[in-house]
Order: C-alpha cells, then sequence, then structure tokens
C-alpha cells in the first residue's frame, strides 16, 4: 500500500480554539503572540460561533468571556449570550477541555444579570485555570497553574523608540476609571515644576470618560491629552518618550501597559501591593517604582528623583520568554484534557 503523501493526511495534533475572532488592528498583542507561539505544536483556530458549535476541538481557551458576549446592542448580546451558554453546555457533554484565563479579578465595566449568568456558567464548566500571577483568587477547588505575561519584545520590535523626555510622565492604555487617570492628573497639577510634564495617551472606555480627563487636564499647558486609539508606532512613540510611566490603578493586579514599558525599557511607578512588590523582585528594584496610599504630587517627584540616574541594568525578562510560556500552556491542555475525561 502506497503511503499518502504529507499534505493528504489529517493532522491529528490536538486542537485549540481560542475565545477570540480572528485579529485585527486593536487585538491585544498577547493573544496575538501566545497564538503565534503555540501554532509551533497545535492547531490553534480563531473563534467563531459555527466553529465553537459544530466543528471538533480538543480545548476552548477562553480569556474575557465578557468580551464574547458583549455586543453593540441588547439583542445581539443576548443572542451572544446564548450561543456562548450552548457553546459550554456542548464542551460539557462531550468532554471538552475549558481552559481559562484570569485576566481580571472582576470585569472592569458593570454587566446586565444575562451575561452574569453565563459567566457563572462559565466558570462552573472551567475545566483548569491559567492565572497569571499567584495571589489571583479563584473559585474554591479550582484546578490552577500560574503562567505570567509575556514581553512584548517581537511584536514591537519594528518601531523606533524616542529618547526619554526629562521629566515627562507618561500614562497609556485605554483610559478607564478604575485606573486612575482623574488622581493622577490632580496629583500632577501639585507639582511645582515647569520642567515636568505629563502625557496621557490612549482610547478613551467612554465618551463620559473622555470629557472628564479632557476637563482637568484643561488650564495647565504642562498636561496633554490624546484621547484615541494608538497603532504601534505611535504607543511605541508615547511611551519611549516617557521618563517614568505612571500606572496609578485603583487595584493594580495584571498590566499589559505596565508589561509594555519594561520591554521598551522604561521604569514603571506602581501602587505597592504583592503583585508589584512580587515584580520588582523579578525584573530589579529600580524597574517597579511603588507607592503606599494616594498617588500625590510628592509621590511623583520622588520617584523621578529615583529614576534620574538611568537603570543599573536592563529589566530581567527572561521568565516571560513567549517558547517557555507556550510550553506551559500545552501543559496545562494536557491536564485539562486529562482532567475533562475524567482520567
Amino acid at each position: 500500500m502506497v503511503d499518502p503523501a504529507p499534505a493528504s493526511r489529517p493532522d491529528r495534533r490536538p486542537r485549540v480554539l481560542q475565545s477570540f475572532a480572528e485579529p485585527g488592528p486593536t487585538t491585544n498583542p498577547h493573544l496575538v503572540l501566545l497564538m503565534r507561539a503555540l501554532r509551533r505544536s497545535v492547531v490553534v483556530e480563531t473563534f467563531s460561533w459555527r466553529r465553537a458549535l459544530l466543528s471538533r476541538y480538543d480545548v476552548l481557551h477562553v480569556h474575557w468571556p465578557e468580551v464574547v458576549v458583549t455586543k453593540t446592542t441588547r439583542l445581539r448580546t443576548l443572542a451572544a449570550v446564548a450561543l456562548f451558554a450552548a457553546t459550554l453546555v456542548r464542551c460539557r457533554l462531550r468532554r471538552t477541555a475549558v481552559v481559562r484565563t484570569a485576566h481580571n479579578v472582576a470585569p472592569h465595566e458593570h454587566l446586565p444579570w444575562t451575561t452574569r449568568a453565563v459567566l457563572r456558567l462559565c466558570d462552573r464548566t472551567t475545566t483548569w485555570w491559567i492565572r497569571l500571577n499567584p495571589t489571583t483568587p479563584l473559585p474554591p477547588g479550582s484546578r490552577a497553574t500560574t503562567v505570567p505575561l509575556g514581553d512584548y519584545g517581537d511584536w514591537y520590535a519594528a518601531h523606533p523608540e524616542p529618547d526619554p523626555v526629562a521629566g515627562r510622565l507618561v500614562h497609556v492604555g485605554i483610559v478607564r476609571p478604575y485606573k486612575g487617570v482623574l488622581e493622577l492628573v490632580g496629583a500632577f497639577r501639585e507639582v511645582d515644576d515647569d520642567a515636568v510634564s505629563l502625557r496621557i495617551a490612549g482610547r478613551p472606555g467612554s465618551p463620559a470618560t473622555a470629557a472628564e480627563v479632557a476637563e482637568a487636564a484643561a488650564g495647565d499647558p504642562r498636561v496633554q491629552v490624546a484621547l484615541r486609539h494608538l497603532d504601534d508606532a505611535e504607543l511605541v512613540a508615547e511611551v519611549g518618550a516617557g521618563q517614568l510611566v505612571v500606572l496609578p490603578y485603583r487595584n493594580m493586579h495584571n498590566s499589559g501597559a505596565l508589561l509594555l514599558a519594561l520591554t521598551l525599557r522604561r521604569p514603571v511607578l506602581v501602587p505597592a501591593n504583592a503583585v508589584t512588590d512580587a515584580l520588582a523582585d523579578e525584573v530589579g528594584q529600580w524597574w517597579v517604582q511603588r507607592y503606599d496610599g494616594p498617588v500625590t504630587g510628592a509621590v511623583l517627584s520622588s520617584a523621578l528623583a529615583a529614576v534620574a540616574g538611568g537603570p543599573p541594568a536592563p529589566p530581567d525578562l527572561s521568565g516571560r520568554d513567549w517558547d517557555v510560556l507556550a510550553e506551559r500552556h500545552l501543559e496545562v491542555y494536557a491536564e485539562a484534557v486529562r482532567a475533562a475525561h475524567g482520567r
């Protein structure tokens, strides 16, 4: 019997359905980098309702489930909730493993009760959790593995980095109330130094947030805002021009903006807690400046003085290499498949 040509053989590698659609310009780079790294070893498909409900896959990997079911209208959201519930029931009946990455402790926005109900179903259906740091709270009895966020070096490497502007504070990312942007502007106004400036850049989460930030920044020429989506080159330019990236989140847990700053070799100022203390131990204390209590003008001035002399060494991001992180994900997938089949 003639052995079939390699191209005609079915691909028997494990199949993973990710919960995000085919990547576009605004897709979180973390998801794209993860997909690229995983595709060296497993078949990875992006999300559609047809694939979720009709195709064969060994693992459904859910990232932000609220994003899966939040649509532009109430009717479309209700339809997505029903389809996602059907997908989860199908996974349970077929013993398909559901892996969930806990990016946040809780959703950032208020959600309707139908969405909250399907998120609870997702929690109950999850076979194995991936948490980005070991302090993430999970449902009692959950099977879990800690796999940290990866760095963004490969993603932004093609874009030139500007030299930092002395005294410039930068805040980047989607502008939402929980990130403490209004508090940052208030604290900055306490700094009596014309050589210090503040730049806020990123897409606002709502028109109301955009109006509040613009109003808070008005009247101080040292404060500049760019309240819009930034492409990759613009994001590198904004972060690179900062002497210090300031992320005064009210509840700092996981932050892509923080990892982006470290990838581009810019120090960050963040609230002190178990997560940021551990990150400072990992990458180097100089790179993760921390403060207790509310952010104030004195906090900002002190952090700028602390980083003025330059870093003692580059940040240590060796534990966030994507080849290593992909292997960790593959181990989770294998464990989840065994658990879903009762082995």
